[in-house]
């Protein structure tokens, strides 16, 4: 129903009233597919990662489950995977797409989950008890978090903050995480400063790539999966879509260290 009332809202005044009851029924019989495997991502580096309701904290659950979310940063969470990290921060961990699932790829590290929303945290729980993974979640993780934090060997910093970057990665905490590799989602359509500011602190101590998202519209006609095959655009781009307000960036910073 999620993905229903947006086509809803959108095409209420639909010139093609045929048409727009057939996609609803198309999005609504696709979306049945896609959660009908017990809630199992289909694709990516979390295939087989299970929900445990139909629920997503701050973005769409139909990527998720198809394994199309930020798709743009796979290659690299596969990569990610092969490290041996020994900590691992997820910062914004919403309902724990990526806490639970490094914790299933990388058993061997410690994932330490932060969110300020209740509702993230409880089902964050959730989903690393049905997954059989261990993740420590907490509420807050603040610049005296990261300041302080015990890192035993190498750590991984993973950061939607929705804006705070500035506010949360100060000077003070630069010398406890040049050890660390960090992954930002860098939100300029929040403060155009942004990247620009997280481009500078780091770039002495780690080396920067940048990863840019894609689209909507584009991953229609680029993104493959057998799921979609028989879907027109339009049920595609509904079930792909990520409703970004502005085209996202990321930052990687991987620390001189290795």
């Amino acid at each position: 129903m999620w993905q229903r009332n947006q086509i809803e809202d959108e095409r209420k005044q639909t010139a093609n009233p045929e048409l727009y009851k057939a996609e609803l029924y198309k999005v609504d019989t696709k979306a049945g597919d896609l959660i009908s495997n017990q809630m199992e991502v289909r694709h990516g580096p979390f295939k087989g990662m299970k929900y445990p309701e139909l629920s997503s904290v701050g973005s769409t659950l139909l990527p998720k489950l198809l394994g199309s979310y930020e798709k743009e940063l796979q290659p690299l969470i596969e990569r990610i995977c092969q490290t041996g990290y020994t900590e691992i921060i997820d910062i914004g961990c919403a309902e724990g797409y990526y806490a639970v699932g490094l914790a299933l790829r990388i058993p061997e590290a410690r994932i330490y989950a932060f969110d300020i929303n209740q509702k993230a945290r409880d089902l964050c729980q959730k989903m690393a008890s049905l997954n059989g993974v261990r993740c420590d979640i907490k509420e807050n993780c603040s610049t005296e978090t990261l300041r302080v934090f015990p890192f035993k060997e190498r750590g991984l910093i993973i950061c939607d903050c929705e804006g705070c970057e500035m506010e949360l990665f100060k000077p003070e905490v630069m010398e406890n995480l040049k050890a660390c590799d960090l992954l930002i989602e860098l939100h300029d359509f929040v403060d155009i400063n942004i990247s620009t500011y997280i481009s500078d602190l780091f770039k002495s101590t780690h080396e920067q790539s940048f990863i840019e998202s894609v689209d909507d519209i584009k991953k229609v006609k680029i993104y493959d999966y057998e799921e979609l095959h028989d879907l027109n655009l339009v049920t595609k781009k509904y079930i792909l879509s990520e409703n970004r307000p502005a085209a996202m960036e990321w930052i990687f910073l991987r620390s001189k260290q290795f």
